[in-house]
């Protein structure tokens, strides 16, 4: 009797992997395409802060250019009366307001010289940017597309092998499937293992003579005392052909009374 339980437990620890490990994959699958849309937030938002330094630039130098233009006209007036002066005074302070002009023309030109330098580069950022925003935006509808797709294939397998769970689970005792679930989900997939030479082949933890003669009655349901694994006798060539190179444990590969519930 015992013996067919074991089994049935080895049938649902293949059917649980699988369906934990779809889905992990089913949770996991977003969160690439959550990378690159954080990504795409970031760039958008960078080129809205480029997109007002152009706005802002551009009107800097419409002002620049108002300035340059009333330097430029003030120059002028000083210029022309030049031709009106009479005497070495007034000749002297109107050279100096004729330089005193230039020399603020010069600079409102070399002023708006350089916004225009830094709008250009501006821009040219900002054409960069567009088009890496939209290469973005169509590699992410593009996996995004993959994704679902992919998803949805694994939700017809996972539906395939909830139905096969179903075909197995009721024939177990509720409360050992509800801990056996947990071990399989928190041990990688190897919820039921045996036990060779008085070792847990799960955790590789020895266990005394007595417990290793209950489970070789095979009388109940015995759980490791180390890794609360279910255990089962088994001979050696077999447990060795069942458990192989499974994975190697210890003390550290202990499930917790929160994770797995109060065992009997």
């Amino acid at each position: 009797m015992m013996q067919e339980v074991f089994e049935k437990l080895r049938s649902l620890q293949d059917i649980l992997s699988r369906k934990f490990e779809i889905e992990r994959q089913i949770e996991e699958n977003p969160k690439l395409v959550n990378t690159k849309l954080e990504l795409l937030n970031r760039l958008k938002k960078s080129y809205l802060e480029k997109n007002t330094k152009v706005e802002n630039t551009k009107d800097h130098i419409k002002h620049l250019r108002i300035r340059l233009d009333d330097a430029e006209r003030q120059r002028e007036e000083y210029e022309k009366q030049m031709d009106l002066i009479t005497t070495q005074r007034e000749y002297e302070a109107l050279d100096k307001e004729i330089r005193d002009a230039t020399e603020k023309e010069q600079q409102l030109r070399k002023d708006v010289l350089r916004e225009e330098k830094i709008l250009e580069e501006l821009s040219e950022s900002l054409s960069k940017d567009e088009k890496m925003i939209q290469l973005q935006e169509e590699e992410i509808a593009a996996e995004q597309e993959k994704i679902e797709s992919e998803n949805e294939e694994k939700r017809r397998e996972l539906k395939n092998l909830e139905q096969e769970e179903q075909q197995i689970v009721p024939d177990l005792d509720e409360e050992i499937v509800f801990k056996f679930e947990r071990i399989v989900r928190s041990k990688s997939g190897l919820g039921i293992v045996p036990i060779k030479n008085s070792v847990c082949t799960g955790c590789h933890m020895s266990l005394p003579g007595q417990f290793v003669n209950d489970v070789r009655n095979g009388d109940s349901i015995r759980f490791c005392p180390y890794c609360s694994r279910i255990l089962f006798y088994e001979d050696e060539d077999v447990a060795e052909q069942l458990v192989g190179s499974e994975e190697s444990g210890s003390l550290a590969d202990l499930v917790t009374p929160e994770e797995l519930g109060a065992e009997e």
